[in-house]
């Protein structure tokens, strides 16, 4: 059985591809004949390989015009900085004819598909035969057999010895020797050997190939790297544990002195992981109309069954997995269980969430679930990038809020990318996304899809608020109720503008944290005072509080404080907040419980931002790292528009063949005159170096500009790039840091904000 997952790949939507790919056991990178390796495949290629995911390369869209298959195989090489292994290479009638079918090299055997069908009818031909039809093309199979022999006997010694065993006669060679070979790199993580296959899938032309080789060459799910699982403080892999190895870790970690340690001691690793029935990571969730959540996992180990209680090791919660289905698009089969290796729907899961591990134990209780530490077995989580973008959802009536909410929370369980919040000073109910296109897509699932009786406003950017001057130190005091019971506490803030050689305190009363942009320093202070004759500390604290306890409270406030600016409506950001606390005189005994202390650190850290606000503060904003690959013939514009139309700056220049991300600095450079191309049919008969050089004075040469971009500025450049670069231009961009707004476009930010 093989389950196939389809991602998308625009660039917003980079989370549905990170959870597709946290669980998938092999990939297929789909490459388009015309455009090439292109910035957003770069992205999602180097995001497999930290997942060390095998993978295999099909070059489609070979029947369009401009088709280079080619000038793709150099590009997998200099942008994705691996060997590209020629499997097929693609048939055009005559040479320079329409594209009719690929030749085979690993069996030597030319496939043609007929034309104008359906691509279920096709006629195989050993490649000799094909002598006087096709000269050109089958000298090109020789070529290409020979080249990809010597590339796999530089990296498997097993395809060396089966060489020397044909007498060094590449076209010798069965072709089961070289699919091992192939299958062999493709397993290693170790190995830069990527196979490539060729076709048209718009004709069905090169699919059925495709489909072969993907049954063939990646793994099956026992052959898959072992994923990373963590039991309480002790990490490893799924083997580990089922092994007992990282139990005994753990055991070690807690220390056997400890009751927990004891029983787990006792009992033995392997008796507890006995019962493990099984392991599964719930990767996406999504809600259907009809059959209400429809939760998608991905089990590791052992089998779930149907009716089997799951204990969700994140929430802490016991769910039944009533039903078992198995997916086929939109509809959907009945099943009795999900076997190790498989993916399977489970619908009617109320709490689980993308990312949450769910383990089947044996007779665990369902109220506390497996014993400890099987009840922290927690798989490697989905990471959620940091939303960008955000749009206002208003309800149509106060009767409707409700069911916005719950429709709301829906698309937020589906898609964790997305955000809510609510601003504090509007009371409007924020929605956070990765860009625009993820913002229109989810606002219209809300709408049409949820059914949500709601408007979505204007999408907007996320600025801070930053302070030009410190303040001078505020004490506040309080002295009412607090949720229900009498608060009193007192406390000292003083804040300023945090820099970069700002360094962490290291009295023994002193903590400080980094959390939100901003810095937070809490200290007990006893400050020599003569005029009030007060008793030096005895170092105590009353029952209800701890010095942990203390500090949190006192940081919570202080974190509650920086939500909101002063003079603007946005977050503070870059701001170090120092609370300090005497315990002799704003510590009142069982008074100063830690939400009295809390809303005194909050008033107390108001106070101090309102009075360094008085000299001006500053507005920050995002600024992105942006990366457009555009052909020579458009550079100018796009570099003219980002350095003065959005205020960019342009950090460097480079050929398309440079990379876009740090990979660089891990893998070698691979020499492009070592790289097996078959020469494209429209390149006029050049050898290699006269293409290098035709690129080099070629305007349609695709260039890499990497340029630094305020976020604001980003808002539809796709459609602006497109306009200037005749739909040629691409790009990706990720956050960079806040940084002020200055000039003109802190003039017009805060024109807008005053509304005159």
């Amino acid at each position: 059985m093989i389950n196939l997952i389809d991602t998308p790949g625009h660039a917003d939507f980079t989370f549905e591809v990170v959870r597709s790919l946290r669980i998938l056991d092999g990939a297929v990178c789909i490459l388009d004949g015309v455009a090439g390796v292109e910035a957003q495949t770069e992205k999602v290629w180097y995001q497999a390989a930290e997942y060390r995911i095998p993978r295999i390369i099909y070059v489609n869209k070979l029947d369009r015009d401009g088709a280079a298959f080619g000038k793709t195989i150099q590009e997998i090489a200099s942008r994705l900085y691996a060997w590209p292994a020629v499997c097929q290479i693609p048939w055009f009638e005559g040479g320079k004819g329409r594209f009719c079918g690929v030749g085979d090299v690993i069996s030597l055997r030319a496939y043609r598909w007929q034309q104008g069908g359906d691509g279920k009818i096709l006629e195989s031909t050993y490649f000799n035969n094909l002598q006087d039809r096709e000269p050109a093309f089958v000298a090109e199979m020789r070529k290409a057999r020979v080249a990809l022999v010597d590339l796999l006997a530089d990296d498997d010694a097993v395809m060396i010895e089966r060489f020397l065993e044909v007498n060094g006669q590449h076209l010798d060679l069965p072709s089961d020797d070289i699919v091992a070979s192939l299958r062999r790199c493709v397993l290693n993580p170790g190995s830069r050997i990527v196979p490539v296959f060729a076709g048209a899938s718009f004709r069905n032309i090169g699919v059925q190939p495709l489909l072969d080789a993907i049954v063939q060459l990646l793994p099956n799910p026992e052959e898959a790297p072992d994923p990373e699982v963590s039991v309480g403080r002790a990490e490893g892999t799924l083997a580990q544990l089922l092994n007992g190895q990282l139990l005994s870790k753990e055991a070690q970690e807690i220390s056997p002195k400890t009751k927990r340690g004891k029983g787990l001691m006792q009992r033995g690793p392997m008796a507890v992981i006995g019962n493990l029935e099984a392991c599964a990571l719930a990767f996406k969730v999504v809600h259907d109309p009809r059959r209400g959540a429809l939760v998608y996992v991905r089990v590791y180990s052992g089998s779930i069954r149907r009716g089997a209680p799951l204990y969700n090791t994140n929430l802490q919660v016991t769910e039944p997995a009533q039903r078992l289905l198995r997916m086929y698009a939109q509809d959907s089969v009945d099943i009795t269980s999900l076997a190790a290796g498989q993916i399977g729907v489970i619908p009617g899961l109320k709490h689980t969430r993308t990312g949450d591990t769910l383990i089947s134990y044996l007779g665990a209780s369902e109220r506390t679930g497996p014993p400890s530490p099987l009840n922290s077995l927690q798989l490697r989580p989905i990471e959620v990038p940091p939303a960008v973008f955000f749009a206002s959802i208003e309800s149509h009536s106060l009767g409707e809020q409700r069911s916005v909410k719950n429709a709301l929370d829906l698309l937020i369980r589906e898609d964790p990318s997305l955000q809510l919040s609510v601003d504090e000073e509007s009371g409007q109910t924020l929605l956070s996304g990765m860009g625009e296109f993820h913002l229109e897509i989810a606002g219209d699932r809300l709408i049409k899809d949820l059914k949500a009786k709601a408007a979505m406003g204007r999408i907007e950017i996320a600025y801070r608020e930053a302070l030009l001057f410190p303040s001078e130190p505020k004490t506040m005091s309080i002295d009412r109720e607090v949720a229900g019971k009498r608060a009193r506490a007192g406390c000292t803030a003083a804040v300023r503008s945090l820099t970069e050689d700002d360094r962490e305190l290291t009295n023994d009363y002193d903590v400080t944290i980094v959390e939100g942009g901003n810095r937070i320093t809490t200290s007990i202070t006893t400050p020599d005072d003569p005029a009030r004759n007060l008793e030096p500390w005895n170092r105590r604290l009353p029952s209800q509080l701890t010095a942990g306890s203390l500090h949190m409270a006192l940081k919570n406030g202080a974190l509650a404080a920086l939500v909101r600016g002063v003079n603007y409506p946005f977050p503070f950001q870059n701001v170090h907040v120092n609370i300090s606390i005497d315990p002799r005189t704003q510590i009142f005994k069982t008074d100063s419980h830690p939400a009295a202390l809390a809303t005194a650190a909050r008033e107390a850290t108001k106070a101090a931002l309102k009075h360094a606000a008085e000299g001006g503060t500053a507005i920050l904003e995002h600024v992105m790292n942006v990366t457009v690959s555009t052909d020579e013939a458009s550079l100018g514009a796009v570099i003219n528009d980002l350095n003065s139309a959005r205020g960019g700056h342009v950090v460097s220049l480079d050929d398309a063949d440079a990379t876009t991300s740090g990979i660089r600095e891990v893998l070698p450079i691979i020499d492009l005159r070592k790289v097996y191309a078959p020469r494209d049919p429209f390149d006029g008969g050049t050898t290699f170096a006269d293409q290098e050089q035709a690129v080099m004075n070629n305007s349609s040469r695709q260039r890499t500009i990497k340029a630094r971009v305020p976020l604001r500025e980003m808002m539809g450049y796709l459609k602006h790039l497109r306009s200037i670069t005749a739909g040629r231009g691409s790009f990706i961009m990720s956050a960079d840091r806040f940084e002020r707004v200055v000039g003109q476009r802190e003039r017009v930010l805060q024109k807008e904000l005053r509304g005159y």
